[in-house]
């Protein structure tokens, strides 16, 4: 223990010394949770749309200000007389509704008519969006218009679970505590690893009495403590910026966070140990790390989604486990019943990590 708390304290002095360090564990994170909390945007808004009116009467504009009152199209000035040649295909507009002269007079005799929409399909999930919004603004309109009645024999009433005001931030942010808090307190880890190499300091460790265990568990316990102050500052400038307060059960948070933090400092040992530089543990741990969390997780994109073979990687990606815990924290509120297997897949991940970082670490020492 007095060998173990030794590395830990010297662990924590060359922290304090170095302040390229301490704005990697500090700065970089609240960075990233602001660019990641504000830019990513799952729900497409103020989407270029244009309209060629060829009835220009009541009716007609009526229409148009229902399409513009959803407040996910957005009014587009073009010139010219072609809309897919003169706005489509230049990419100033995403979609264009025509309207036909006769489009009044048939509504008014409560006849069938016909409005071509053209929609760019370079973005098909934007297109079906486009799509889908067109549809239902044209189909409230001809039910006010008395062309389609409501006597319908079931009328669905729809309710939004845990989250009614579709608040993105309560999607986005829980995950974005996943992605900062296993990139960089194994990004931090990963580069002391490595430094005690490009320093020299390394072989007077391996030559001295203490063993890899002992070596792994005082460097890991001091960036442990580091990766846990991250973790207090980041969730509390996100629920402070972003209104993302705590609903679930607060003792699966904590372990799961704690678990995860010990995943992700083990995770940069690993690294830290087998790269021989800086450049390659920070490539390793960036490219391996932070791009599989960030696209590979569930953060952004529904694991479901994802094709064969590449759909069996999130299985062996912690992060993947603890956006289900932060989301049932700060969304659902489930508990234990909800996340019990994921805080025991962080448990195996960190059994494993420890024993490969060991085993690599106990075959660099010298023998005394």
């Amino acid at each position: 223990m007095k060998r173990i708390f030794a590395q830990f304290t010297k662990e924590l002095v060359q922290f304090q010394r170095d302040r390229l360090t301490l704005a990697l564990a500090f700065i970089l994170p609240f960075i990233t949770l602001l660019i990641f909390g504000f830019a990513i945007r799952l729900e497409s808004k103020n989407i270029p749309l244009i309209v060629q009116d060829f009835n220009r009467t009541n009716i007609s504009n009526s229409y148009i200000e229902r399409l513009y009152a959803t407040n996910q199209f957005m009014p587009t000035q073009w010139s010219g007389n072609d809309p897919v040649r003169d706005a489509i295909d230049r990419g100033i507009a995403k979609a264009a509704v025509i309207i036909p002269p006769q489009f009044s007079r048939d509504v008014q005799a409560g006849k069938n008519t016909t409005l071509q929409v053209l929609i760019d399909g370079t973005d098909v999930n934007n297109a079906r969006v486009i799509k889908n919004s067109i549809q239902r603004v044209t189909n409230f309109f001809m039910q006010e218009q008395g062309l389609i009645t409501s006597n319908n024999s079931v009328t669905p009433r729809i309710r939004l679970w845990f989250n009614p005001g579709r608040l993105e931030s309560l999607y986005i942010v829980p995950g974005v505590y996943a992605v900062v808090l296993w990139i960089f307190p194994s990004l931090l880890t990963a580069i002391s690893m490595v430094r005690e190499k490009e320093k020299g300091t390394i072989l007077q460790l391996y030559a001295s009495s203490i063993s890899a265990t002992e070596l792994l568990l005082g460097k890991g316990l001091a960036y442990l403590v580091i990766a846990i102050l991250q973790a207090f500052a980041v969730m509390g400038l996100g629920s402070l910026i972003f209104q993302v307060s705590l609903v679930g059960n607060s003792i699966t948070l904590l372990i799961g966070t704690l678990l995860f933090l010990t995943d992700s400092v083990l995770f940069g040992l690993l690294f830290g140990v087998r790269s021989s530089n800086q450049n390659a543990a920070v490539q390793s741990v960036s490219v391996i790390g932070f791009v599989t969390s960030l696209l590979l997780s569930g953060f952004i994109y529904p694991i479901s989604n994802i094709p064969f073979p590449l759909s069996l990687i999130p299985n062996i990606i912690p992060a993947r486990y603890f956006i289900d815990i932060t989301r049932d924290s700060f969304v659902r509120g489930i508990g234990w019943a909800g996340v019990w297997f994921d805080l025991i897949v962080l448990i195996v991940f960190g059994l494993v990590f420890f024993n490969i970082t060991r085993r690599a670490l106990g075959k660099m020492q010298l023998p005394y």
